[in-house]
């Protein structure tokens, strides 16, 4: 798969670069480098942490030993 390294923008090839999607290790160390100083981050949150303190979480559970009401 041919793409473009998310930090220089340089040509980089799945096939050929173990690095992929990144051009090199630089680049794939300075990515790692803004996740951990936090210049990106997850636009907002997967689950809301005052719903799981209070117990309200909305979890389920499924049960694969048992057929869903679409196979029967």
């Amino acid at each position: 798969m041919k793409h473009r390294c998310p930090i220089c923008k340089a040509a980089t090839n799945s096939e050929k670069n173990a690095d992929f999607p990144f051009c090199s290790e630089r680049c794939r160390e300075r990515d790692l480098g803004n996740w951990a100083t936090e210049k990106y981050v997850v636009s907002e949150p997967v689950f809301n942490e005052d719903d799981l303190e209070d117990g309200d979480g909305k979890t389920f559970t499924l049960d694969l030993d048992e057929p869903n009401e679409s196979e029967q």
